[in-house]
Formats: structure tokens, sequence, C-alpha cells
């Protein structure tokens, strides 16, 4: 991985923690998703016009990210509703760049250095010891660790196909916007039925931070499709997850969330995965 692909996939990182937050500080927070969803359809009604289609080849991994993005987004709602910031965040996104390397290298033929997986799985484990540092009260919500550790599966799952359809496209740019298009309609109809009768209400209250959180999840999400397509999904998807680190921060500083010596141990510890895999050829 280049130094420049390394450097934006840090920043998407940053931008995946920051949209989490403002999921998880929104009272419906399913509403608030459609939203970001809806706002990401009307960016790419914009864009598609000037891009070219994207290779028929892609188009079954089109719909199949909208399928597990949608589902992505049912769970981590679940996990929230269970767990902290802080404690759903890092076993969803600590399971997810193990899964895509064991899937990645086993099934879709991609290679790894000794050094680059062994920095996946040092980011990995860093990562969900975080949900340790809680001592068995990490425990006592069974449904928050399933639920995160479902959303873990699903991230690695659309990780994948989005990978895999980006670089059968032809072009990046062209597979995120247009992938915009169907991502954002399922959850808006899920919202639409489980809400109704409250929909409008919600909308009037979390409709500008959803359209910044739509953006801001957006260029994100750009930013990581377009990397797959420059270097290996597994270290595309470890660089990203380190979204942890940020995510504890906003969880301490903005959402009054603890932060001990064990939390900053298992942040040391993801930091030296990720310079391990910035040095791994």
């Amino acid at each position: 991985m280049t130094t420049g692909v390394f450097a934006m996939v840090l920043g998407a990182a940053v931008l995946h923690a920051a949209w989490n937050a403002l999921v998880k500080v929104n009272a419906d927070r399913l509403v608030m998703i459609a939203i970001m969803m809806m706002s990401q359809v009307g960016v790419g009604l914009l864009v598609v016009p000037f891009l070219a289609v994207p290779a028929p080849e892609s188009w079954p991994f089109i719909a199949a990210s909208a399928a597990l993005n949608t589902a992505y987004f049912v769970f981590l709602i679940n996990a929230y509703r269970y767990g902290d910031l802080s404690h759903v965040y890092p076993i969803a996104r600590g399971s997810a760049p193990l899964i895509v390397a064991i899937v990645s290298v086993a099934i879709v033929g991609e290679t790894l250095t000794r050094q680059a997986g062994l920095a996946v799985v040092v980011i990995g484990l860093g990562i969900m010891s975080l949900t340790l540092t809680r001592g068995t009260d990490a425990f006592r919500e069974p449904k928050a660790i399933l639920y995160a550790l479902g959303t873990g599966v699903l991230i690695a799952g659309y990780t994948i196909v989005d990978g895999l359809g980006a670089r059968l496209a032809g072009n990046a740019h062209s597979y995120t916007f247009w992938i915009q298009l169907v991502n954002g309609l399922p959850i808006t109809l899920l919202a639409l039925y489980l809400r109704r009768g409250r929909v409008l209400s919600s909308v009037r209250m979390c409709w500008k931070v959803g359209v910044l959180g739509g953006m801001i999840s957006l260029v994100a999400y750009w930013i990581v499709i377009w990397a797959m397509t420059q270097a290996p999904m597994a270290l595309v998807s470890a660089v990203r997850e380190t979204s942890m680190v940020f995510a504890v921060l906003f969880g301490v500083f903005i959402l009054r969330e603890r932060l001990d010596l064990a939390r900053l141990a298992s942040i040391g510890t993801t930091l030296i995965g990720t310079m391990m895999l910035k040095m791994s050829r």
C-alpha cells in the first residue's frame, strides 16, 4: 500500500468514526440513517449523468452490496441500542478486517506478505480487545455483543463485495455513485414502515444532522472503494477499521464515556499494528 493510499484510508477512518458518533447520539437512529442514505441518493442523481455506467459484470455486486448495507445498518442500530459506542464499535470494526483477510486470501486469491498479515491480525485483536477493558461488564449485554459481531460479518461482506465490484466496474468512482442510487431505498422503506406516523416529526428533528452524516459517510465510502482498486482489500479494511481509535476519542470527549489505561493499551496495540502494516512490503 502506497503512502498516498494509506493516508487517504486513514482519513476515511476518521470520517467513519464521526458519522457513527452522530448516529449514536441521535434519538431515532433508523430515521437518521434513512436521511443519510437518501441524501447520498440525491448526490448520486447529480453525479451519475457525468460518469460512465459501470460494466455489466459489476451490477450483481451493486445489488448484493445494497442488501448487505441494509442489513448492516439494521444490526448497527440494534447494537447501539444495547451497548455504548466505545463497546459496540470495537467488536464490529475489529472482527471485520480479520474476516476480510481470511476470505480475500483463501477464496478471492489475494496475497499478503507475512508482515502485512500479522499487522492485520494485530489491528483486529487490538480493536476487539477494547471490549475486554470493561471487565465482566462487557458481557452483561449479550445482545450488544451478538449484534456487534453480526455487524462485523456484514461489514466484511460488503467490503469484499464492493472491492470485487469496483474492480469489475472499470471505474471506482462510477461504482461508488451508481451504488448510491440503490443503497438508500431499502433502509428508507424500512424506516417508513417501522416509524409510520412518526417519520415526519423525527425528520424535522434530525434532518440537518442526517444530511451532514450522509455527506461524511459518502466521502469515507468513496475513498475506501477507490482504495480497494489500488491495494489488497484486507489492508484497506484493516486501516479503515482504525476508526476505532477515533471512535473512542469521540466517545470520551464528546459522549462523556470512560477512558482508562486498559483502553489506552488497546489503542496502542492497534496503532502498533497500523505502523507494521504501513512498513510492510
